[in-house]
């Protein structure tokens, strides 16, 4: 399965949500769903040394119930938008 990811790094919680997008851009806190296949992820880590895309597996693999070793970034090492493999 594949899906894209918005990475959040450097956030004050870690969470993981449905991406959504913005139906009116005066509105920016409003969020409206996509699909199944993106995702926001908020990580603590720093964009450093692949810091935060090992939080954000780590939280994908836990989130999907699958082993970190299931979850393969595909695309979008050094961006916030991503594409991860997940082998279920």
């Amino acid at each position: 399965m594949r899906i894209f990811v918005k990475a959040k790094p450097l956030a004050k919680e870690e969470k993981i949500v449905l991406q959504q997008v913005q139906d009116n851009p005066e509105r920016s806190r409003r969020i409206e769903k996509v699909d199944e296949g993106h995702f926001v992820v908020w990580v603590k880590e720093p964009p450093k040394q692949g810091k935060a895309n090992k939080a954000i597996i780590r939280k994908l693999a836990k989130y999907f119930h699958v082993s970190v070793y299931q979850v393969i970034l595909k695309s979008g090492f050094s961006s916030k938008n991503k594409i991860f493999e997940i082998k279920l």
